[in-house]
């Protein structure tokens, strides 16, 4: 950390900056699902389709990026628990943050929550040191919408909400 730079400053600035949720999805080496929420989602390129995102330290990505699939869960403002249940350890006796969860195969066989708004299918072009976390370039092999009506999930000043456009 750079000398006299205030972290605790920086996080909250930085939190008056809405970002859409996604949950991140895989299949570790024996074919588990896994998965990571992400605050850090953004469309990279349209040629080619490029996706990418931040992570962090995380017990679940390393076990997604050794298959080189993810898919990308976009999350409605109704799935707050789901949000906060792949931010955290497993609780309550769960032995992973599957336990309980319907889901579906995605194209690439990685895992399509349900009640979601969205998914994006990608494989791993290539992961950067960024700081204290790694970018995530991901190719775009597949994408689905469902037909749920909720707004989208935003992260903002630390708490989870929907978001709400209006005009035209």
């Amino acid at each position: 950390m750079t000398a006299n730079f205030d972290s605790g400053r920086y996080r909250q600035v930085l939190g008056h900056l809405p970002t859409g949720v996604v949950i991140v999805t895989g299949l570790d080496t024996q074919a588990q699902p896994v998965g990571v929420t992400i605050g850090s989602f953004v469309s990279v390129s349209l040629d080619p389709p490029f996706v990418g995102f931040f992570i962090g330290k995380s017990r679940s990505w390393p076990d997604i990026s050794k298959g080189t699939l993810f898919c990308a869960n976009v999350l409605s403002d109704a799935q707050t628990e789901l949000c906060w249940r792949f931010a955290k350890d497993p609780v309550d006796g769960a032995t992973n943050r599957f336990d309980g969860l319907e889901w579906q195969k995605s194209a690439n066989g990685s895992p399509i929550l349900s009640g979601i708004l969205a998914s994006i299918d990608c494989t791993v072009e290539s992961v950067t040191q960024a700081g204290d976390h790694q970018f995530v370039l991901g190719r775009v092999t597949s994408l689905g919408t469902t037909d749920v009506t909720n707004d989208a999930m935003v992260f903002y000043k630390g708490k989870v909400g929907g978001v709400a456009i209006h005009g035209e």
